[in-house]
């Protein structure tokens, strides 16, 4: 009893001067930080560009309805014998088809915006939800080490063993089709990856003074997890999904190219691209080229400014 009574005021002691010190010291770096990271962000006339592209895209996407001369969703608004327009085609009410529109005679331009809609939507939805299961499993598996760790590893490597595109396609076999099952499997083929990331950087912070001291005080399991482990291990993660919205965007318009994403009454870019696909040596174009250029200029400013703010970040750069 002596002894647990002479090393929690020494541990109290510790964590309070540790905390003491990171308070004085915030003020100084935190500024300056963010100033250096933002720099470094606005250096490069393509990461200004891609951040421009992006903020335009993103507002196109939240008022698309705003933007939209037609809902494409609305199957009724749709008219037959508007289909396979051209750019620049007039329809029958005095309007403009300013992108053409596909064989159903919906307007490329709505679609492309609602298509954008629903990609930004995926991708979102299956990063956040996939770091959020993987930041805890992780946390979880370093933390507690033993058989807890090992089962979840090993799950983690036979998650990661198979290729990432069949095992959503075989769970979308099973699932169905809808905006909410791509999510879902995209979820559970991603949070693998996450869960190796928190494991490693959990095993790092794990051992240090702090972590021992909020021990030695007998602060519950979950407090030291999710407020003391956490938040210096989410560095990584957050970098990594930065880059991963990309990546699911990407699996999302596969799956739907492929037919088994979205259904056809709410179609994505991946789905408007493969409805274009078989007019392509036809002479309208238009169909597949204009919603892959969206998609491509939505891919490739996410991961330009990730993978800048990847950089920013790392203390090796």
């Amino acid at each position: 009893m002596k002894t647990s009574h002479s090393s929690t005021p020494a541990a109290s002691t510790e964590l309070t001067d540790h905390q003491d010190v990171v308070e004085r010291i915030r003020p100084l770096l935190e500024t300056p930080e963010r100033r250096r990271i933002l720099k470094r962000l606005h250096s490069r006339p393509t990461v200004r560009g891609s951040l421009v592209a992006l903020t335009l895209l993103i507002a196109f996407i939240l008022f698309a309805p705003f933007f939209a001369p037609q809902n494409p969703y609305d199957l009724l608004a749709l008219n037959i014998m508007d289909g396979r327009l051209p750019p620049g085609a007039s329809n029958a009410d005095g309007g403009t088809y300013w992108l053409g529109t596909d064989s159903q005679g919906r307007d490329m331009l709505s679609a492309i915006l609602y298509g954008l809609r629903i990609s930004l939507l995926v991708g979102l939805s299956a990063v956040l939800l996939s770091t959020l299961i993987g930041s805890i499993a992780g946390l979880v598996a370093a933390y507690k080490g033993g058989w807890v760790d090992t089962a979840l590893m090993r799950t983690v490597d036979f998650i990661l063993g198979f290729p990432t595109i069949l095992v959503a396609l075989v769970l979308l076999s099973v699932l169905g089709r809808g905006v909410d099952k791509v999510i879902i499997a995209l979820v559970i083929v991603q949070w693998a990856h996450y869960a190796r990331i928190m494991r490693g950087r959990t095993l790092q912070e794990r051992n240090k003074e702090y972590i021992e001291a909020a021990q030695n005080l007998g602060f519950p399991t979950w407090r030291i997890l999710f407020v003391h482990l956490l938040p210096n291990c989410m560095s990584p993660i957050m970098v990594f999904a930065t880059i991963q919205i990309a990546t699911a965007i990407v699996l999302e318009a596969t799956l739907s190219f492929l037919g088994v994403g979205v259904p056809i009454t709410e179609p994505s870019l991946g789905l408007l691209i493969s409805s274009g696909f078989e007019y392509l040596l036809s002479g309208d174009y238009w169909i597949s080229m204009f919603p892959g250029i969206a998609l491509l200029l939505l891919i490739l400013s996410i991961n330009i400014v990730g993978d800048r703010l990847r950089t920013s970040l790392d203390p090796r750069h």
